[in-house]
């Protein structure tokens, strides 16, 4: 087992050695870190929520909630590792980082690192098993096996490589500067004399009929990130029976619902080395311009302390503008709790070896040769053994092939060893800013006066401190998804009307930034509310306001 001091973050953790982690932390940090399962996986594993806060100031659900999740897709354990190092640099930098600190005093965080465990353990394997998501057979319900590439670890060395099949209509052939990186034949065919290749992934042909290889879909064909309510269809690929049909995303949803505290939402994915934001399935046009112009300045930091750069899914990742990616988290986060989310995809190995940040068609078109070159010599000096030089191998139904090329799971799709701290570290930091940007109700303001005849006039004024209004986003005020701010009123009977009074929303700081060139704010974060009471002197009052995002602030008064 890895205990928690011991963990580094230059590997991933297998399940039972992250739950270890996770309760050697919670057992190290009481008073920040509460654990507790929200749910089963698919093959019956505790889905574990991690809550940080610090519980000197107030229980987790008085106070305004940053959301994290990881691991939704099988082999993209980098985010994982990002999740667990959040953890880690909020439990390790409080009482000394002053955002930090001011985060946990003020804020929660909800930390899922693992939301599909079932398909992260095939990919750790010791022989592993890589699919995009969960493990369920879907739609082919009775697990069948189509004839075709069923790719898996054949030569048991704990990698998936690339079989390489001389043929001389092969799309492949050898990069002249290096044998392990292949480059495809041209519409001239190769030059004279260059021997051509076809490529497969590493695996064997079930029913190989000797002439054609299919590579069918992996029996298990779900794809968790596409089976959330917001923009489900059938006509996307993986998306499940229906909505939440998933229990990993059944679980998910319910335990964020129920948490009406969370303002804001990061999924961990990799890779290309960017932060998406929504919408996967409508233009820019169609968000709210203030939506849009947040989610911008939010993205600027993110940029700047990553450097990650900020795309829409839609605008600028999605190839066809007719096959959208519906139901996916960040969108159901959005459109649903209305809330700013983001989709982190980790890891960009075109930028370590380059410079330069992957291309947003990266995932259609993959690297050019002059990238995976520069990919390939990089890994050399910096993460040995990811590209593999050829060698032989007899294939059960190949015969005489050769097996190398790219470790992808380990060079493309996650960070190597050696920059997987350095590479999710910074991440933590925008966690923390984007949790510090949401409202927070504080109130300012509290004082009686006697009227005489056991009649007291009370005021109480209540201001939201953040930069978000209570609404969060303009979709949510839209849609009339958040409940208002409500006052409430203990030891003293009113005059006229109820003791419990709803005040509707305040604004945030952010509102002042587009006001134009006005600069004249006035107090749309502010509200006054005078009650006219019946008590007795020297008895004590209590008010407290309530709002389901922006927390609860409480306040006592003596009768003088």
């Amino acid at each position: 087992m890895t205990s928690y001091s011991a963990y580094d973050f230059d590997r991933f953790l297998r399940y039972d050695e992250m739950v270890a982690w996770l309760h050697d932390l919670a057992r190290s940090f009481p008073n920040l870190v509460n654990l507790e399962p929200y749910g089963k996986s698919h093959k019956g594993r505790d889905l574990w929520l991690a809550t940080v806060t610090d519980g000197s100031t107030g229980a987790h659900d008085i106070k305004p909630a940053h959301w994290i999740d990881a691991n939704i897709h099988a082999t993209e354990v980098t985010g994982g590792v990002a999740a667990l190092y959040v953890l880690h640099y909020l439990t390790s930098e409080f009482g000394h980082d002053s955002n930090v600190t001011e985060a946990l005093r003020t804020r929660t965080f909800y930390i899922v690192p693992r939301v599909n465990p079932d398909g992260v353990e095939d990919a750790l394997a010791d022989q592993p098993l890589y699919h995009r998501s969960s493990v369920r057979s879907w739609p082919w319900r009775d697990g069948h096996t189509w004839p075709g590439l069923s790719v898996q670890d054949i030569d048991g060395d704990g990698r998936v490589l690339t079989m390489r099949v001389a043929d001389p209509d092969g799309a492949w052939i050898e990069h002249d500067q290096e044998p392990r990186v292949m480059i495809q034949v041209g519409p001239l065919g190769a030059p004279a004399g260059k021997q051509r290749y076809r490529l497969l992934g590493e695996g064997v042909i079930e029913n190989f009929d000797g002439f054609t290889i299919p590579t069918p879909r992996d029996p298990a064909g779900l794809d968790l990130n596409r089976n959330f309510p917001s923009g489900w269809s059938t006509t996307v690929l993986g998306s499940g029976d229906h909505p939440l049909s998933e229990p990993e995303i059944d679980c998910l949803v319910r335990a964020a619902r129920a948490r009406t505290n969370i303002c804001g939402y990061n999924a961990f994915h990799t890779a290309g080395g960017f932060m998406l934001r929504p919408s996967s399935t409508h233009p820019d046009s169609w968000l709210p311009p203030f939506d849009l112009w947040a989610f911008k300045e939010l993205g600027k930091v993110g940029a700047d302390l990553t450097t990650y750069p900020v795309h829409s899914v839609f605008e600028d990742l999605t190839w066809d503008k007719n096959n959208t990616m519906g139901g996916a988290g960040d969108d159901w986060a959005y459109e649903h709790l209305g809330v700013f989310s983001w989709t982190t995809e980790f890891w960009d190995a075109i930028f370590a070896a380059t410079g330069d940040h992957s291309p947003t068609d990266i995932w259609y078109v993959g690297p050019t040769p002059e990238q995976e070159l520069a990919v390939c010599r990089w890994t050399d000096t910096h993460a040995p053994g990811s590209y593999s030089n050829w060698y032989a191998f007899d294939h059960p139904q190949l015969g005489k092939i050769e097996l190398g090329g790219a470790d992808v799971f380990r060079t493309w799709v996650n960070a190597p060893p050696s920059r997987l701290r350095d590479e999710v570290a910074p991440h933590a930091k925008f966690a923390v800013y984007q949790a510090l940007a949401s409202p927070r109700l504080e109130i300012k303001l509290a004082d009686a006066a006697s009227l005489g005849g056991g009649v007291w006039q009370l005021r109480v004024g209540i201001a939201n401190t953040g930069w978000l209004g209570t609404e969060i986003t303009a979709w949510a005020e839209k849609n009339k998804i958040v409940l208002p701010l409500t006052i409430e009123i203990a030891g003293a009977t009113p005059v006229e009307g109820g003791s419990r009074v709803k005040l509707g929303q305040l604004a945030g700081r952010s509102a002042f930034r587009v006001n134009g060139n006005a600069k004249s704010d006035g107090t749309p974060d502010r509200v006054l509310h005078t009650w006219l009471v019946r008590a007795k002197r020297g008895e004590t009052v209590t008010i407290t306001a309530v709002h389901q995002r922006a927390g609860t602030a409480t306040v006592s008064i003596v009768l003088p």
